[in-house]
């Protein structure tokens, strides 16, 4: 520590031994580090925030949504394009004076470099253009950082509302290719299906359509051998109810009695013929049996002898009997039938696989093709809808946060930092000139150092001796050093405050 102590001591010393030296140098890094800074022209930034949120038509139409990244991407791949930057540079103050496409590739690389498009989050974005030309003056280069960024916001705007219509236009010439090849595709489909289902009109819908009349037959099947079995129950019980009852009724004897129920079912039969039954009706075939049943108790009757009364509850219950049987006749010629249509659906399945396969082969085909032209034509009738009604906020919006404004100030460059930097490194130089030099003459400045370098104890050391006549020189020399150095800090003062005038007149 006491080393370092004595180097820093002994640089001061040597400093100040050769303060004019250090004055110099200073004051002539200082001019030129100065007049650097001072040739290095001021750079404005504008700003400005925008919401955007692109809709991509085939992406709607599909719905296969882009992700965040590729959407953000995409924006700044649009706004730093070298189309656009092209397009800037042309209609604002950077493309006079550009006739050549060398002058105009570098003046677009060096736009590229002052334009900055930054995510803030998924849809807004900030756009900032540095502009700091050294042949412009402070107030154009403003106006110019202004220009670029509004002018990037325009056309922006417009190639992407050219765009989305663009992307419209070829969306809907796609769904029209597409709807007029699905429709050859469908038109020769339906030709094959109905070809093959004037031949074989009873494999209509294929295997799988045989299947299902065969499972719906075998089901109603089902429901009618129910029915037979209850109207044979039925009928057991009326034949039972008619074995218990009596055809008469003890009484007087009527000449007429044993043919009375006959009567009243020939009656019946007149009545249903009235109607315009004819003998193959169900409800007609049954009052013939009745009244043949009848006919044949009342000459058994009439061979008796006995007299008596016919039973009313007899002949009501050789009615319902009547009824119950043709009913059952009914079910059984039901039931023989659609063991019949089983038998012919088997039939056409055993007889004819390959026709089968071959019939629902070709309506799933026509099925398919079928739903894949009406999703076509749904979206090209939304797209062209779509299309028609279509404004600017429909599939891209575009809003502005805030507006890029005229900047007042310089963004760069931080020239009183710079000048005060200047200072600094120009006392350092000084301070280091003169430090250097003491190490090139072999002097030293302190008798530690002497003794360090040359391994001997310092007995002592003689101090300078001036004569009155030198102190006053030496003195008036150390005012004028004094006035010399107050003046680099006074020129760093005035520069600073020019700077802040400057900066002032743009505001």
């Amino acid at each position: 520590m006491n080393e370092v102590f004595e180097e820093v001591r002994a640089a001061l010393y040597s400093a100040w031994a050769r303060k004019w030296l250090v004055l110099g140098v200073a004051w002539g890094v200082c001019l030129a580090g100065w007049l650097v800074v001072a040739m290095i022209p001021n750079a404005y930034e504008s700003k400005a925030k925008i919401f955007v949120q692109l809709d991509d038509i085939l992406t709607k139409q599909t719905g296969i949504a882009g992700s965040d990244k590729s959407d953000i991407q995409r924006v700044r791949q649009t706004l730093t394009a070298v189309d656009t930057l092209q397009k800037v540079v042309r209609s604002t103050q950077l493309g006079e004076g550009v006739t050549t496409p060398q002058q105009m590739e570098r003046e677009v690389g060096s736009l590229a470099e002052a334009v900055k498009v930054k995510s803030e989050e998924d849809n807004l974005f900030e756009i900032t253009a540095t502009i700091g030309k050294g042949h412009l003056s402070d107030a154009e280069n403003a106006r110019l950082s202004q220009d670029v960024v509004r002018k990037l916001l325009d056309v922006f705007r417009e190639e992407n509302i050219a765009g989305n219509r663009g992307d419209v236009a070829e969306a809907v010439a796609v769904l029209d290719q597409q709807l007029q090849q699905r429709a050859k595709e469908l038109e020769a489909a339906e030709a094959r299906l109905t070809a093959f289902e004037a031949e074989h009109p009873e494999l209509i819908g294929g295997a799988s359509a045989i299947n299902g009349r065969l499972n719906q037959t075998r089901t109603e099947l089902r429901g009618v051998e129910a029915d037979i079995a209850a109207a044979q129950s039925a009928l057991a019980a009326i034949n039972g109810q008619i074995a218990g009852t009596p055809a008469t009724l003890p009484g007087v004897a009527n000449p007429g009695s044993a043919s009375g129920a006959y009567a009243q079912a020939q009656a019946q039969v007149a009545q249903l013929r009235a109607r315009g039954l004819k003998n193959t009706h169900p409800d007609m075939q049954a009052a013939i049996k009745q009244m043949e049943l009848l006919r044949q108790q009342a000459a058994r009757e009439g061979g008796g002898g006995a007299g008596g009364v016919p039973n009313p509850a007899y002949s009501s219950l050789i009615s319902i009997r009547g009824e119950r049987q043709a009913n059952l006749q009914a079910l059984l010629a039901r039931k023989a039938a659609m063991q019949a249509d089983i038998s012919m659906s088997l039939a056409d399945q055993a007889s004819e696989p390959a026709l089968a396969a071959e019939a629902q082969r070709i309506g799933r085909d026509y099925e398919v093709l079928k739903t894949k032209y009406d999703e076509l034509l749904q979206d090209r009738e939304e797209l062209e809808l779509r299309s028609n009604l279509e404004s600017e906020r429909s599939s891209f919006r575009f809003d502005i946060i805030d507006a890029p404004a005229l900047p007042l100030k310089p963004a760069a460059p931080n020239r009183p930092i710079l000048l005060l930097g200047v200072l600094i490194v120009g006392i350092g130089a000084g301070v280091g000139s003169a430090f250097a030099l003491t190490q090139l003459k072999s002097t030293f400045a302190t008798t530690a150092g002497l003794e360090r370098a040359m391994g001997l104890p310092v007995l002592g050391s003689i101090s300078t001796s001036l004569t009155p006549t030198q102190r006053v020189q030496e003195a008036k020399k150390t005012r004028m050093f004094f006035a010399g150095s107050a003046a680099l800090g006074g020129v760093l003062v005035i520069l600073m405050a020019i700077e802040f005038i400057q900066v002032g007149s743009v505001a």
